[in-house]
């Protein structure tokens, strides 16, 4: 069945248990005024800490700590924070649809980040670490569920693929200038974590201060058991079983990569004379942000004229596993940079449309935040995986040539996972 324009942009359905669709909600009021920008706002904070802190500063902090093992301590630091990350997203976005409102848990989570960054700068063994990112994933998530739940609530379905992009572009953004203070405070990383912190505190407040909201219809209570069960209601839903299923599958690729981006320069890569890791890193990846910028916003316009959104998805997952062939066969900085930018164009565009696509297949519009925050399982559970299953590679092989090609191979079939899917042409 097509899905209509509603809040949610999807369908409902009668129960937990019964996927099949019941009758359209009412459309949407029109997005607030100015909301778009603030998406981009609200998501490059959140996608500059995402990358900076874990991408270099913890990085940079738990090789000061444990140098020689700093790989398997690195994944095993990400994988078990990531769990947090699983959880507390689909928990977070239940409570909003609970309260009727997402301000409120956009604002609290970008307020938190600050004293969790600032704990998370002061620890030095690796436990306390794993303890504090554990504490940052969960304050992210909060922060992250509410959001993502804006474009569902808001944006009407015609829409969806321009503020699909709006989101989008939060992440070549985020990503751009959390390589930029991750390397400018590489030397300082306790600053740096203030400094994320502060962003993403400012972005939770710019963006309630500006994007005022009405609530929601109240929902009934609803018993903890029925609501864990809900949790995989979801999933029974054949169109977003299938979404979940490739995002998940492009995702693990991806950070089981982009999660040892900085060691990979560091132990695998011929840079240039002069050129540190650190820096290496700082130019990377705004070559790839423009890269996804770029194809970010192509990618959204030009499947709101089309209305392909398979079509598009399917294409920029396996444009992302060509680009991962890259540097599996070449070790040289070149290599590496032509890697970033094929790899930006692929991973924009793929985030864009996806992310619309999603919306239109969400089962039930009244749960929008909900079933969003359990596809971000897609999101956050493969970062679960990923560091363990890469590590793990890196350490049979003795190098990161394989970690590439399953990376790749994890692309192809996320790009396959598409073609299921019935109700989005």
């Amino acid at each position: 069945m097509a899905l209509t324009p509603s809040g949610a942009g999807t369908s409902g359905t009668g129960s937990p248990s019964d996927p099949s669709p019941s009758p359209a909600p009412a459309p949407p009021r029109r997005a607030t005024r100015g909301l778009l920008p603030l998406l981009l706002v609200g998501n490059a904070a959140m996608y500059a800490l995402y990358t900076g802190v874990p991408g270099v500063l913890m990085a940079l902090q738990i090789e000061e700590i444990d140098p020689a093992g700093k790989v398997t301590a690195f994944g095993l630091v990400s994988g078990v924070s990531a769990v947090f990350a699983t959880v507390f997203n689909p928990v977070a976005g239940a409570l909003s649809d609970r309260s009727g409102r997402r301000n409120p848990w956009i604002l609290a989570g970008g307020l938190l980040a600050l004293p969790v960054m600032l704990l998370l700068g002061s620890v030095d063994t690796l436990l306390l670490v794993a303890i504090a990112w554990c504490l940052g994933q969960a304050v992210m998530n909060v922060y992250q569920a509410a959001l993502t739940s804006v474009v569902p609530d808001r944006v009407p379905v015609a829409a969806r693929g321009r503020a699909s992009a709006a989101v989008g572009l939060g992440l070549p953004v985020g990503t751009t200038a959390g390589a930029l203070v991750g390397a400018a405070f590489s030397d300082d990383y306790r600053t740096g974590y203030l400094v994320f912190g502060a962003v993403v505190a400012a972005a939770g407040v710019l963006f309630t201060a500006c994007a005022r909201e009405e609530r929601l219809p109240a929902r009934r209570p609803v018993p903890v058991r029925e609501q864990v069960a809900a949790f995989g209601s979801a999933l029974r839903a054949h169109d977003f079983r299938w979404a979940f299923i490739g995002r998940a599958l492009l995702v693990l690729g991806y950070f089981a990569v982009a999660a040892f981006q900085l060691y990979v320069l560091q132990d695998r890569t011929v840079l240039p004379a002069g050129l540190s890791a650190e820096e290496a890193v700082a130019i990377l990846l705004p070559a790839g942000s423009a890269a996804m910028a770029l194809s970010t916003v192509a990618g959204g316009w030009l499947s709101d004229r089309t209305g392909r959104r398979k079509l598009f998805v399917g294409a920029s997952a396996a444009l992302t596993a060509a680009a991962l062939l890259i540097p599996a066969v070449s070790a040289s900085w070149t290599a590496m940079l032509l890697f970033s930018v094929v790899n930006g164009l692929g991973f924009g565009c793929y985030m864009a449309v996806d992310t619309a696509l999603v919306t239109m297949v969400l089962p039930r519009a009244e749960d929008a935040a909900r079933d969003m925050g359990v596809l971000n399982i897609a999101n956050a559970g493969p970062q679960i995986v990923a560091p363990f299953a890469a590590s793990l590679i890196v350490t049979a092989t003795g190098g990161y040539t394989a970690l590439f090609l399953v990376a790749a191979g994890l692309s192809v079939l996320g790009a396959l996972a598409v073609r299921p899917i019935r109700t989005v042409s």
